[in-house]
Order: structure tokens, then C-alpha cells, then sequence
């Protein structure tokens, strides 16, 4: 049997449900604002739309997005112009957004421990392969792109 997939979607939700139990089980006084949860709702809402543009991105370049896999080709354009990660920047927005929604003060350091999360599990060994298959191509566009934004 196989274990759990490891996969960023799968952490985004876990991270989504700590911030819920944090907010619930250790309410500490917070944002609970209704402008911040209409931010919250809007930057959840511009990281599902980031990470569409990602995905329309990937299929016209026809290469993979499942992050264990070899891509046979190396993208650097549509958002990935801006950032060497737009899919993981929109996890962590959608993670902030959430966050600042629940109002609770708990959970705040949480995207930041999940940006983490996603460099060493995803992003690392992700760069090492592009470097791998790419060779100077990566290096150059990983000069010029930032990681994050």
C-alpha cells in the first residue's frame, strides 16, 4: 500500500484546517472585521484565479504540473514571468486569505510555516530538476524570476 500523496494541495488543506482549529479552539482576540474577512475573501479568491492562469499555463506549454514529475518543458511565461512559483504563491495567499476570514489572531503565522513548508518539501527539489533538465536555460530564468514574487 502506498502511503498519504504528498502533494501541495493536500497540504494547503491541512493548513486550511489548523487555521480553522486554531481560530475555534484557541480564539485569541483578533481581526474579526467584516473589511478583513471581505480581504480575506478577495485574496483567496486572486489565488484560485493565479493558479488557474498557472494551470492554463502548463497545458499550453504541455508539461506537467505534478511537482514530482520531470517537466519536458521549462516555463517562464504568463505568471511565471513574475514569479518562479505562482501556484505556490496563490497556496499561501489562499492560505492568508483564509486566515484573515476566520478573524482570529492564532493562526496568522501559519503562511509564513507554509511557505516554508512548500521550499523545502516542493520548491527545492523541484529547481534542482529544472536545473537537472534545463541546465544553463534554468539557471538564467532562475537569475532573472524571483522564487516567490
Amino acid at each position: 500500500m502506498k502511503g498519504f500523496p504528498d502533494l501541495p494541495p493536500l497540504w494547503l488543506a491541512g493548513f486550511c484546517l489548523l487555521a480553522w482549529f486554531l481560530a475555534r479552539e484557541l480564539p485569541i482576540a483578533g481581526f474579526a472585521a467584516p473589511e478583513l474577512r471581505a480581504l480575506g475573501s478577495a485574496l483567496s479568491v486572486a489565488g484560485l484565479v493565479l493558479i488557474a492562469w498557472s494551470a492554463v499555463t502548463f497545458v499550453q506549454a504541455k508539461t506537467t504540473i505534478e511537482p514530482h514529475e520531470t517537466p519536458q518543458n521549462l516555463i517562464t511565461s504568463g505568471p511565471f514571468r513574475f514569479s518562479r512559483n505562482p501556484i505556490y504563491l496563490a497556496m499561501v495567499v489562499i492560505l492568508a486569505g483564509w486566515v484573515l476570514w476566520l478573524g482570529g489572531l492564532s493562526g496568522v503565522i501559519l503562511p509564513g510555516i507554509f511557505a516554508s513548508v512548500l521550499s523545502l518539501r516542493f520548491i527545492v527539489p523541484e529547481e534542482a530538476r529544472l536545473e537537472d533538465v534545463f541546465g544553463e536555460a534554468a539557471r538564467t530564468y532562475f537569475a532573472r524570476t524571483r522564487r516567490w514574487l
